[in-house]
């Protein structure tokens, strides 16, 4: 694994320990061009030598070297085509679990793993090949004009019209491809986030509709990418085309020097496979732009994405945190938003104590919930557990500290148990522990192999309540420091209620600060400190007993003010 510095682009950084092993595929790239050369010079000596002088041996000898040749030809083709394996899986063991980390931590889209898949590719497929052994074109065309210059000015016109009609490709594409990536992945993250919701889609009739937006992104990214393949196809069937007439132009002239005893015959083949040799790597760029337009794109894509990415320092670890929770002026914004969604919050919780936090819709009480779990890291001001800010503590050792359930409770592939237990070591004593405080033991006995039941992608083999539960468990795990429960009896009956208040209270005697979130005040009832948030700033906080009235009464008044319908009787 390559250790990345501090403000040092991983992808840069990536690309640089590979510089060796590619720098030896140029290396091999020489010598197999230059064995490349073993069947037209073999061909001019068997016609200007072996013919003319009837020699066996000659001809024996010429092809047991040409035979040795061929074979360190193919020896050296394995190795560096192995090589650009090693390359490939490499720049993916170096990078994937970087990109992995990052797309976990910012919440981002799968396009960074379609774009490291790319670059993967592109390294072991034929474009990166042609590009190696392009450089060796204009050698090729100095040797044929060693043989004879008219047969190079052929073949350099040639080259040039290749080249122009590569350029041609570059600049008809171009444009074409960037617009089908576009909406190509438009459609693509817009199936992604619809297939979530897949049981409202289907309840509501919304798929007609959802399939029309999706066909309209689909369909331009398809039109994009028909429009760049139409130009293509046309620029490789010329590109095709001028190698051949390059090839039969040049037996031709080959052919009337010959005729003139200006050259041999055996001049005349050479110069015609060494002219076909010559012009395969431009034809081959030609043919494989496209993937290079891609892994060039994707690179970008890639380096933009990983730019700004550094590395968490290493932090000297703390001691066991009580739980006490500061926040001193936080505010917050959103990853990709401009406007703080929280502003100016005070406040401070002691070890052991609870919290009710409560307001009406898109207050921002789950913003609170992210920054106090180190989700979020706050604008300006900071959010201390137990005197220490939130950024102080290493992100592992903090997480087994602290016990989240976020208000749409996500469950992971594997089985109830690993769920709970966070997928690390499992301790069957302590997930009992937990599934019991959080109600939730009896439910998963019902299921079909108990703790051992998989839970399929996402919980999908689960009900909303039984999610809801295991997520409880899971944040319960381990007794940590610090509990935040958004929502958490959004699914629950009245049993499961009343569980998860008798949780509360076994916590809190235990040592624990237990935050819990909920829209409705009276969800929240039984705590310690309450807490009412409206359009990102606190409005009210202190012991229950005192602004629970404050706040009811207030309902009680909008509800009095508030228009009526009028029915007639």
């Amino acid at each position: 694994m390559v250790n990345i510095e501090k403000n040092v682009n991983p992808l840069a950084e990536v690309l640089k320990t590979l510089r060796p092993a590619l720098w030896a595929v140029a290396m091999f790239s020489l010598f197999i061009n230059l064995l490349m050369l073993t069947a037209p010079l073999y061909m001019l000596q068997v016609y200007d030598r072996v013919l003319v002088s009837r020699s066996h041996d000659t001809l024996l000898f010429l092809s047991i070297v040409a035979l040795g040749a061929l074979c360190i030809f193919g020896l050296l083709e394995f190795i560096r085509s192995r090589v650009l394996i090693r390359v490939s899986g490499k720049f993916d063991q170096d990078l994937s679990k970087i990109v992995f980390k990052t797309v976990m931590r910012t919440g981002s889209s799968s396009q960074p793993f379609k774009d490291l898949d790319i670059i993967r590719s592109f390294f072991t497929g034929p474009s990166l090949l042609a590009l190696f052994d392009s450089p060796w074109t204009p050698i090729y065309i100095a040797i044929i004009y060693f043989l004879h210059p008219l047969l190079g000015h052929v073949v350099l016109v040639g080259a040039l019209v290749l080249f122009i009609i590569a350029v041609t490709n570059e600049l008809l594409t171009r444009k074409p491809l960037q617009n089908s990536a576009i909406e190509t992945a438009q459609a693509n993250q817009f199936t992604e986030s619809s297939s979530r919701n897949h049981d409202a889609i289907k309840a509501m009739g919304m798929l007609n509709s959802l399939t029309s937006i999706w066909k309209k992104w689909h369909d331009a990214g398809l039109a994009y990418q028909s429009q760049a393949s139409d130009r293509a196809s046309y620029i490789s069937g010329s590109a095709k085309f001028v190698r051949f007439f390059i090839q039969v132009c040049s037996l031709g002239v080959g052919a009337y020097l010959a005729i003139n005893e200006i050259i041999t015959p055996g001049t005349m083949i050479a110069a015609s496979i060494i002219s076909s040799r010559a012009l395969s790597p431009i034809e081959s760029a030609i043919g494989g732009w496209r993937s290079f337009l891609l892994a060039r794109d994707s690179r970008r894509r890639l380096s933009e994405y990983l730019e700004h990415l550094s590395e968490e320092p290493e932090h000297m670890e703390l001691p066991v945190p009580k739980g006490s929770i500061h926040f001193d002026n936080v505010y917050a914004i959103p990853p990709g938003a401009e406007v703080p969604v929280v502003s100016g919050i005070n406040f401070q919780l002691l070890a052991g104590q609870s919290l009710g936090l409560t307001g009406p819709s898109a207050a921002g009480k789950s913003s609170i919930a992210r920054l106090m779990v180190g989700a979020w890291t706050p604008y300006s001001g900071k959010v201390r557990l137990d005197k220490a800010e939130l950024t102080q503590w290493d992100s592992g050792q903090l997480g087994q500290y602290i016990g989240y359930l976020p208000q749409d409770v996500e469950l992971f592939s594997g089985t109830v148990a690993d769920n709970i237990a966070r997928f690390g070591k499992i301790d069957p004593r302590k997930i009992v522990q937990a599934t019991k405080l959080a109600g939730a033991h009896d439910t998963i006995l019902t299921l079909a192999d108990g703790y051992e039941t998989s839970i399929g992608a996402g919980g999908e083999n689960l009900s909303g309540g039984q999610r809801q539960k295991i997520g409880i468990a899971r944040a319960f795990y381990g007794q940590p420091s610090l509990i935040v429960l958004d929502e958490p009896t959004s699914n629950l009956d009245a049993i499961g209620e009343a569980a998860i208040r008798n949780a509360i209270e076994i916590l809190k005697k235990s040592g624990s600060t237990v935050v819990i979130i909920a829209h409705k005040p009276i969800v929240v009832g039984g705590v310690d400190n309450l807490m009412v948030i409206q359009n990102g700033t606190m409005t009210h906080f202190g012991p229950t007993d005192e602004v629970m009235p404050k706040i009811t009464r207030k309902s009680v008044v909008e509800h009095e003010n508030a228009p009526r319908m009028i029915h007639d009787e």
